[in-house]
């Protein structure tokens, strides 16, 4: 196969509809707008959402209301019960969370929490750490380091 063999599928692709072209083509005349009237004109047609003048939907519904905190930092999470398949007295890093698919990517912090059980003593390195993640891995013997 070759690229200039290529050709879509049939009945995929059609001609434009040739709009004002005379009576003969059956667009001639009113070009498909109809008689008279707003929406047969040039430019004509009413605005994204107004609806006769009714009260439009979007100025019906409820403010929305807060805001969004752009200066807000995003962490890699990762529970406590996550870091069993680690064997005992190892260092777990931030490169070692990625290659085991805990974490993502390196773009984020990663922050520790305390969901789960730890059996094993480790050495967690980590950014941030919840005070029950940190109390969970010192009582099973392992160590806790911010970056």
């Amino acid at each position: 196969m070759q690229q200039h063999n290529l050709k879509p599928p049939a009945g995929t692709k059609r001609n434009r509809k040739r709009v004002g072209r005379g009576d003969g083509s059956g667009h001639g005349s009113y070009s498909g707008r109809g008689c008279k009237g707003q929406k047969s004109r040039s430019g004509g047609g009413v605005r994204l959402g107004f609806e006769g003048g009714q009260l439009s939907l979007i100025k019906r519904l409820p403010r929305k209301r807060g805001f969004v905190n752009i200066f807000r930092t995003e962490y890699s999470i990762v529970n406590v019960g996550e870091l069993i398949e680690f064997s005992p007295n190892t260092e777990v890093t931030t490169k070692e969370l990625f290659e085991a698919g805990l974490i993502k990517s390196f773009t984020h912090p990663v922050k520790i929490l305390g969901g789960g059980d730890i059996d094993r003593p480790l050495t967690v390195k980590a950014n941030k750490f919840s005070a029950t993640a940190e109390k969970k891995i010192v009582a099973a013997g392992g160590k806790v380091e911010g970056i």
